[in-house]
């Protein structure tokens, strides 16, 4: 039997205060995700972060939250059952999450016998952050197996045909049922010395660079973002002109890649620009940065400068052509 490992990023186990400081302090203790020293990154997350944002995000989780939990979770939870049962019984399909539950160590446990097993972060672009942070623990976690299969990852996805199909799908729907001014597609923000650190040849400039997408820098996530951008724009037919490429959820001080999203959705509305599509291609579920961030914080902004609508194009989250991509994925390693 050949295993698959499904691994999301991961969730509070619910909306309490504590389950959040739970949560934030295992996520940014990460060293892939703070990248400073350790000694550094505890007190920072111990003593300023967990304590003071901790009770601020917990609301912000209470506003994603519905009667069934978290939406990242039984998403994942959904698509896990929905490729086994697409896959059937040569394989076995298990979801673990990088932090919180379901744990990876658990998840690998119920692998241990399989005879290979290929590791699908479910991060459509490569970030160190991100699915680097996933295969380092996976590593990590077997390194004391007494018999290690064969063991493969997938590093990025987002050229797979029917992940950028179920994107433009979705955007469709929503086209055809009102006009947009302009499209906006929305990213998860790094640090920009995260780059840096695995840039080729110092290839890396933060700009021109990102133009053109080759060898050199098809690990650099902003490059894949831009990438994946132009791929989105060429199905739904867009020009140059019609969409912009940003970046979200920055924090601290130190530059973060750019365009921000938040700067550049307030300087739309006096350019004429009043109704806009926006899309969140960097995440697969429904999450806090999806349907919180881009959804609703960024709606009141960008209503708050003049703009008449704001609407977010839902995740990729149990649609049947994403398991599909799933499914293609996992078949291709097969091969």
């Amino acid at each position: 039997m050949k295993g698959i490992l499904l691994v999301n990023l991961g969730t509070p186990d619910t909306t309490s205060v504590k389950d959040v400081r739970k949560y934030l302090r295992e996520f940014l203790m990460d060293k892939r995700v703070i990248d400073i020293p350790f000694w550094k990154r505890w007190l920072l997350i111990n003593l300023i972060i967990a304590p003071f944002r901790g009770p601020k995000s917990a609301k912000e989780y209470d506003k994603l939250f519905d009667e069934k939990g978290s939406p990242l979770k039984y998403y994942s939870v959904s698509i896990t059952e929905k490729l086994q049962a697409k896959l059937g019984d040569n394989y076995k399909v298990i979801l673990g999450m990088r932090y919180q539950s379901p744990s990876l160590a658990s998840a690998l446990d119920e692998l241990k016998n399989c005879e290979s097993i290929h590791v699908i972060p479910l991060f459509p672009q490569y970030a160190s952050a991100s699915t680097g942070s996933v295969q380092d623990k996976v590593m990590e976690l077997m390194k004391d197996w007494q018999i290690i299969p064969d063991v493969t990852f997938t590093s990025k996805f987002f050229e797979e045909k029917l992940f950028l199909q179920t994107i433009v799908d979705r955007a469709r729907k929503l086209m055809s049922e009102d006009e947009y001014d302009h499209f906006v597609f929305s990213y998860h923000g790094l640090p920009e010395r995260q780059i840096t650190k695995g840039a080729i040849d110092n290839h890396c400039q933060f700009g021109s660079c990102c133009g053109v997408y080759d060898d050199k820098n098809q690990y650099c996530y902003r490059a894949q973002c831009f990438e994946n951008s132009r791929l989105l724009a060429q199905l739904l037919e867009l020009n140059k002109d019609q969409y912009s490429v940003t970046f979200q959820s920055r924090l601290g001080k130190t530059p973060w890649i750019r365009p921000y999203t938040d700067e550049v959705l307030k300087t739309l509305p006096a350019n004429g620009i009043k109704k806009v599509l926006a899309f969140s291609p960097a995440f697969v579920s429904d999450c806090l940065e999806t349907t919180v961030e881009v959804g609703q914080q960024f709606r009141d902004e960008f209503i708050e400068a003049g703009g008449e609508k704001w609407t977010l194009v839902p995740s990729l989250n149990e649609e049947g052509t994403w398991v599909e991509c799933l499914e293609g994925m996992v078949k291709k390693i097969a091969e």
